[in-house]
């Protein structure tokens, strides 16, 4: 009797720690997967494909894949130039290795950008001088008052960066690479993106409104977060009547379209400035891979 006590104070001792090592572990694995920009990368390839499914394209292994590892290297450049350029010798071990993961990220991007034609690359090169301006210091330093003289720091110029590099990459780098004619949806679906991603943004607006300068002029600095929430609601429904305006459209994609604005405005209107660290980070970044999902399954 006393050695079945024994055994089974040994084994529950060895259950306990196999839990919390493995939940120590899953944790890591999972802010890696976040901080790495994997999350990011996959909302950005699931807005591409979406673009592919609207206009019914065929499957673009190459588009999807470039978009897919372009957005890890250049989220991981933006976010991390500063702090690799400044504690290069004192690396976290952590930083290390995203700065090895974006490498080869890097390596990937370059190798399926090469399969893309001409025309298409000359749009990639367009938002990648975005994407490093954005990062690189290049303006003079007594615009601002935190030092960070990049096209980020211009007061209330960066989700309307952002929003733009995501509809051009989502929406227009498709539809260069497949030769599609410019006409009336196209222009309807790359505004209705624009807007998309900016309703995205408000979320890490409100969120980051108790730690972001001043000089930055957020939205939610501007108008408040009521203010901001009311906008969202807006560019949402416009988001939404868009779609009416549309030469081709059916009642599927205007289903998806009311469910994805919808549980999109839910989102909204639930941020604040005390929202838990994966509210943003991991909730409202999936939407657009429940898009996706929902287009796939209505097709």
């Amino acid at each position: 009797m006393e050695e079945r006590r024994k055994f089974l104070t040994i084994y529950m001792c060895y259950q306990q720690f196999v839990y919390f090592y493995g939940m120590r572990l899953l944790k890591q694995f999972f802010n890696f997967y976040l901080n790495s920009s994997i999350h990011v990368a996959l909302s950005v390839y699931a807005l591409t494909y979406v673009t592919l499914l609207e206009f019914g394209f065929s499957y673009e292994k190459n588009v999807l894949c470039f978009v897919f590892y372009a957005s890890i290297t250049g989220y991981n450049f933006v976010k991390y130039f500063g702090v690799a350029k400044f504690h290069h010798r004192g690396l976290a071990s952590w930083l290390k290795a995203i700065q090895v993961f974006s490498f080869f990220a890097f390596i990937l991007m370059c190798y399926y950008g090469l399969q893309l034609s001409f025309f298409t690359l000359l749009g990639i090169a367009g938002f990648g001088v975005v994407t490093f301006l954005y990062a690189i210091p290049f303006l003079p330093k007594r615009l601002f008052l935190d030092q960070q003289n990049n096209l980020r720091s211009i007061g209330g110029l960066k989700i309307y960066l952002i929003g733009l590099v995501w509809m051009g990459v989502t929406v227009c780098l498709p539809i260069i690479e497949n030769k599609y004619a410019v006409d009336t949806d196209v222009i309807i679906t790359a505004i209705q993106r624009y807007l998309y991603v900016l309703v995205l943004m408000l979320p890490f607006e409100i969120r980051d409104l108790q730690y972001d300068s001043l000089k930055l002029s957020t939205v939610p600095q501007k108008i408040g977060v009521k203010g901001t929430k009311l906008m969202g609601m807006i560019l949402l429904v416009v988001f939404f009547l868009l779609e009416f305006f549309k030469d081709e459209t059916h009642q599927i994609k205007i289903m998806v379209l009311l469910i994805l604005s919808i549980l999109t405005a839910v989102f909204l209107l639930w941020s604040s400035k005390k929202q838990s660290i994966y509210y943003a980070s991991f909730w409202v970044e999936a939407l657009p891979v429940f898009w996706l999902v929902l287009m796939l399954f209505f097709d």
